[in-house]
């Protein structure tokens, strides 16, 4: 049964970064703590989240259709207190078959098997540490264009005006073969390039270069060498209605090639 209500819930673009910042206090985990407590104060709380993250590629689509999601630590080199980091929220399988409805005639696979992945969970206890919101995810076909992905976020963007919470978590920006970790690195040139193209494109609402995002020729190559983190951020774009207005949460470049660059819309 729909639980419509005339509140549109806000469709937020993450940018993840380190798994660290699930169990650290860094200028990023406090941002999502203080943007956490803003949707919290909402006059109409989300009723569930669905997140398409970096972190679950797939040959076709899928979403998480379980009552009890695991927590899913797909990383490794970390201190053990994040593998014991465990991300409880329910799933929701009303919702699950509710994306896959609004994503016909595509197929979406009700997946069993995945879960909660660290693209999800590292954000989610920050913004709803209780986990107590139902949490189902959506995979990224990744044989798909960039404006293939762009028009599921079109398509997926009813779901808002049913109560439920976008989240798109990836980074503008992922090149890890060119990270440099450890002090204060400068961004690459085309690292600053490239994320005010999509900064530009997010709030200025003509979405064009974001989608055809391989315009920008080498600062693309450079800084989207695959497409997983970056992709995430389509659905969110797609998902704005017009005149929403978009604002930057969270910025900055880390490690020379790694954006923390986050919008919300609505």
């Amino acid at each position: 049964m729909s639980t419509s209500s005339p509140f549109r819930q806000p469709a937020l673009f993450l940018g993840h970064g380190s798994p660290m910042n699930a169990i650290e206090d860094t200028p990023y985990s406090r941002t999502w703590r203080a943007l956490g407590e803003q949707l919290r104060a909402q006059p109409v709380p989300p009723r569930a989240i669905l997140c398409v993250s970096a972190h679950w590629m797939t040959a076709g689509l899928g979403v998480t259709a379980m009552d009890n999601p695991r927590t899913i630590h797909d990383f490794g080199g970390f201190p053990r207190a994040l593998f014991e980091v465990q991300y409880r929220a329910p799933g929701n399988r009303a919702l699950a078959a509710q994306v896959a409805a609004q994503l016909a005639p595509l197929e979406v696979v009700q997946d069993q098997q995945w879960g909660l992945d660290h693209g999800a969970w590292s954000l989610l206890v920050h913004l709803y540490p209780q986990a107590d919101l139902p949490v189902v995810q959506l995979s990224l076909d990744l044989r798909q264009p960039a404006a293939w992905h762009y028009a599921l976020g079109q398509r997926l963007a009813a779901l808002r005006e049913d109560g439920v919470l976008i989240l798109g978590s990836g980074n503008t920006v992922h090149n890890l073969r060119a990270a440099r970790f450890g002090g204060e690195v400068p961004p690459y040139p085309q690292a600053v390039a490239f994320d005010a193209r999509v900064r530009d494109a997010a709030l200025s609402g003509d979405h064009q270069p974001a989608i055809d995002y391989l315009a920008a020729g080498e600062a693309a190559a450079l800084s989207v060498p695959t497409p997983e983190h970056y992709l995430p951020l389509l659905y969110v774009l797609g998902a704005r209605q017009p005149g929403e207005p978009v604002r930057v949460v969270a910025d900055g470049i880390q490690a020379g090639s790694l954006s923390m660059l986050s919008f919300q819309v609505g």
